[in-house]
C-alpha cells in the first residue's frame, strides 16, 4: 500500500464515521467507538491520526469520565503524531482540571463540531 493510500484511508474512515453519527452525540454508540479505538490501538494503521482524533473527539463530546483512560492510552501509547492530535484540553476538561489555557467544555465541543463541519464540508 502506498503511503498516500494510508492517509486517504484515514480520511475516508474519519469521514464515514462523521457521516454515520454526525454531531448528535446522544446517537453515538459508545460501545462501537470504544471498540474501534481499541481495535486501532491493537492494529494501528500508520497515518490514522485523524481517524483516532474523531473517535476520541466523540468520547470527549459525550463526556463520560470512564473514557479518559482510553483517550489517554490513545494519546500517549501510539506515537507522537497521534499524541498531538488528541487535545490535552479535552482530557483536562473531562477530569475537571482547571488551567489558565483551558477553555470551557462548551467551547471545546463547539470547536470540534466547527472543525469537522468545515474539514469535510459536512
Amino acid at each position: 500500500m502506498k503511503v498516500e493510500n494510508r492517509y486517504d484511508c484515514n480520511e475516508i474512515r474519519a469521514k464515514k464515521l462523521l457521516k454515520k453519527y454526525g454531531f448528535n452525540f446522544e446517537s453515538v454508540s459508545l460501545d462501537e467507538i470504544r471498540r474501534l479505538l481499541n481495535d486501532e490501538i491493537d492494529n494501528y494503521i500508520e497515518g490514522s491520526s485523524e481517524y483516532l482524533r474523531v473517535l476520541c473527539g466523540y468520547l470527549f463530546c459525550i463526556g463520560k469520565l470512564e473514557d479518559v483512560e482510553l483517550m489517554e492510552k490513545v494519546k500517549y501509547s501510539i506515537n507522537m503524531d497521534v499524541g498531538t492530535m488528541i487535545d490535552g484540553e479535552w482530557l483536562d476538561s473531562m477530569k475537571s482540571v482547571q488551567k489558565i489555557y483551558t477553555r470551557s467544555r462548551e467551547e471545546l465541543v463547539s470547536e470540534f463540531i466547527s472543525y469537522y463541519k468545515s474539514y469535510f464540508s459536512l
